[in-house]
């Protein structure tokens, strides 16, 4: 990306920090710009993973269950929005603002759909079941999607054209310049968009309401008249929505999207979510923007072939260490 975007030569992997810069070629603030750039890397990578983890969260905080098949709904997002994409540029749309907007919201509403579908059809009626049936079921969903985008559009990759690829530099001492690309920026404005309107249907909205008051007690919430699966119907809902909002940001901002996008990713965003306390909204963001930063400090400063070691490291301190994450509270539910 550096080589590509600045053109500049990347710091080499096998040199200590403060060695990689050639004598003469830089100024005592290079290595520090060089920190900035990752930060600003890094940005971007915290924004797919905390979209996804808000999607496991909502989902776990409501019924207790984790599901798996979440990292799919975000690979069924990037596929539409990477297909879409390509109809757009038979007309020279590729990169019109507006029409990928169109694309963003076809994409959300599609996974929001499946999200629904997922929950009336299976994790309604397996709500209260005390074994590890509803984790089996959603790895069977997983695997199920895969193979069916998989024999319907075949293995390849899809390319979407790069959008909003102006580059702007931020700061530079002579010798290394910090840019962020438009894209990034308007990545950042759809995460914090996105986290504030759900921070206000949580909070503002009667299905918030009912939403916090069946995370503090399912059956409690049920006996007082809350209608329970409209509201569990509806997290599902925006959950597939949320995910289709960072497969659209992998699509448009790396490309190379396929069936299996969603696999690894998904189980990072729900590292990410178990790290910032899963079941808790802020702490889904946070987690995000952590194992972000640890994944792009990893492969800017040492070999990037073990960042994914490092991210699953990281998920496993959290689980020996701190279980219920930075923000979530250990407690027992109602129901």
């Amino acid at each position: 990306m550096l080589e590509q975007w600045i053109r500049i030569k990347p710091p080499r992997n096998d040199a200590a920090p403060e060695a990689r810069f050639l004598p003469g070629a830089h100024t005592a603030w290079t290595p520090w710009l060089f920190l900035l750039q990752q930060i600003v890397n890094a940005a971007t990578v915290a924004c797919v993973y905390g979209l996804l983890a808000l999607g496991y969260t909502l989902v776990y905080a409501i019924i207790g269950q984790i599901n798996l098949a979440m990292g799919e709904l975000t690979m069924l997002g990037a596929m539409m929005t990477a297909m879409a994409a390509a109809g757009l540029g038979l007309f020279g749309l590729a990169t019109w603002p507006p029409a990928l907007f169109a694309v963003l919201v076809l994409a959300m509403g599609f996974t929001a759909a499946q999200g629904w579908t997922m929950h009336r059809l299976v994790f309604r009626r397996l709500r209260g079941v005390r074994s590890h049936t509803p984790l089996i079921i959603a790895v069977g969903m997983s695997v199920a999607y895969q193979e069916g985008v998989r024999l319907l559009h075949g293995a390849r990759d899809w390319w979407p054209t790069p959008a909003l690829a102006d580059r702007h530099d931020l700061i530079g001492d002579g010798a290394f310049t910090v840019t962020a690309l438009t894209s990034q920026l308007a990545i950042l404005g759809l995460t914090a968009g996105l986290y504030l309107l759900l921070w206000a249907i949580i909070w503002k909205t009667p299905y918030g309401r009912a939403h916090r008051a069946c995370t503090d007690d399912l059956a409690a919430a049920e006996l007082v008249g809350v209608d329970v699966n409209r509201t569990i119907a509806i997290t599902f809902t925006l959950g597939g929505a949320l995910a289709a909002a960072a497969g659209s940001v992998i699509a448009f901002y790396y490309g190379g999207v396929s069936f299996f996008t969603g696999s690894l990713i998904g189980f990072k965003a729900l590292a990410a979510a178990v790290v910032g306390g899963i079941g808790s909204v802020p702490g889904a963001m946070l987690g995000g923007a952590l194992l972000g930063l640890v994944e792009t400090f990893w492969s800017g400063y040492f070999a990037i072939a073990y960042k994914d070691i490092v991210a699953f490291a990281l998920l496993t301190l959290f689980l020996i260490y701190r279980p219920q994450g930075l923000l979530g509270q250990p407690r027992g539910r109602g129901d």
